[in-house]
């Protein structure tokens, strides 16, 4: 497999979400200043700004087209006096007030619909929370190749990436563990007037148990892609779930919080790492995934998101660093990237730890 041609070749693009501020470092309480601009919209929010890369084909390239639409963003907010908060958790506000639903109009007035179903649910505190989403697809080449057994080609593609999904949830932790970034927060995200900073035992509150949930855990069945649609749509008929909004065409890795030490607010590194985990990942034998499993998969994912994670946890994610440094033995750059993430673990330098230390 690691020998073709197309093996690290794919789709890459990068989401990346922010809030805007004032000159006072306050929720900005202007309109949306970038119209209908695709690449640079908002999210649930209509002071959070998405920028949104096209599709690239590496990691480089997807932080460059990032890196422009950035300065495009910078630029225009300077205009108004406003600058991007670089930071998972938001500044201080005084209440929802200063919290707008994205004001999407006209076509797209649907999606202002879902979000308000949101409020309704989980309230728009959570919607402040912002991270980067990193998506990626494998090159139709590399899958074609994948293919020996000349399966329709959609019916292979979509199972491999269930069985991919998959492992990615029960190994979510691990970019969890290595990507926390946010361990401050204001303390009115706690109770409306209250202020001053808070030492968290969350090393991300968006990851953590206070983060952006569903109120119930919608077990899934994954033995195939139909079974696995067919349980979404159970849970959306009974209206425990909205809608079924991600397809199988590619894969989409929320968990990554924004890094205030890094320019553009991620280390490119860290998504190298995640693009030679997906890649390592793919190479792992199928397996059942139970509601036992998938119970387990959140409580790891959580517990990644404290300060001090279970040593359990340290464990396991140095057990699959090694198990990777085999797998890329023969590629220089990929144990480089290995290699920082590695040390992270070995001399307690976790992001979060960095940030904590940066600090004090």
């Amino acid at each position: 497999m690691t020998n073709s041609k197309y093996f690290y070749s794919g789709k890459f693009g990068i989401e990346r979400e922010t809030l805007r501020v004032d000159g006072q470092g306050r929720l900005a309480q202007t309109p949306h200043p970038f119209g209908n601009d695709e690449h640079i919209t908002r999210d649930f929010c209509e002071n959070q700004v998405e920028l949104v890369t096209p599709v690239c084909h590496s990691v480089d390239e997807a932080v460059e087209a990032l890196a422009e639409l950035d300065k495009r963003a910078r630029e225009e907010l300077t205009k108004n006096g406003e600058s991007i908060w670089l930071y998972s958790n938001p500044p201080h506000f005084d209440s929802e007030d200063d919290i707008p639903i994205a004001d999407f109009t006209g076509d797209h007035s649907s999606k202002r619909a879902y979000r308000e179903v949101l409020e309704q649910k989980y309230g728009k505190k959570l919607m402040l929370f912002s991270g980067i989403h990193f998506n990626f697809s494998f090159a139709e080449e590399f899958l074609r190749e994948l293919n020996t057994n000349n399966e329709d080609f959609h019916t292979f593609r979509d199972e491999l990436y269930l069985r991919l999904y998959k492992q990615l949830m029960i190994h979510s932790w691990l970019l969890v563990l290595l990507t926390a970034a946010s361990p401050y927060y204001d303390a009115s995200l706690d109770k409306d007037g209250k202020s001053g900073i808070i030492m968290s035992e969350y090393s991300s509150l968006r990851n953590s148990k206070r983060g952006y949930w569903n109120k119930f855990l919608p077990i899934l069945d994954h033995r195939s892609l139909k079974t696995f649609t067919g349980s979404i749509k159970k849970h959306i008929v009974t209206g425990s779930l909205y809608s079924a909004s991600e397809g199988v065409d590619h894969i989409e890795l929320r968990m990554f919080d924004l890094n205030p030490s890094a320019p553009l607010g991620i280390d490119d590194r860290d998504l190298e790492f995640a693009h030679l985990l997906i890649l390592y990942l793919l190479s792992q034998p199928d397996f059942d995934f139970t509601p036992e499993l998938q119970e387990k998969a959140v409580r790891d994912h959580k517990n990644a998101a404290l300060l001090e994670p279970d040593t359990k946890l340290l464990e396991r994610g140095l057990e699959v660093i090694e198990e990777m440094e085999k797998h890329f033995s023969d590629n220089e750059k990929a144990l480089e990237v290995i290699a920082f993430e590695k040390n992270k673990i070995t001399s307690n330098a976790c992001l979060s730890k960095t940030i904590l230390n940066y600090a004090l």
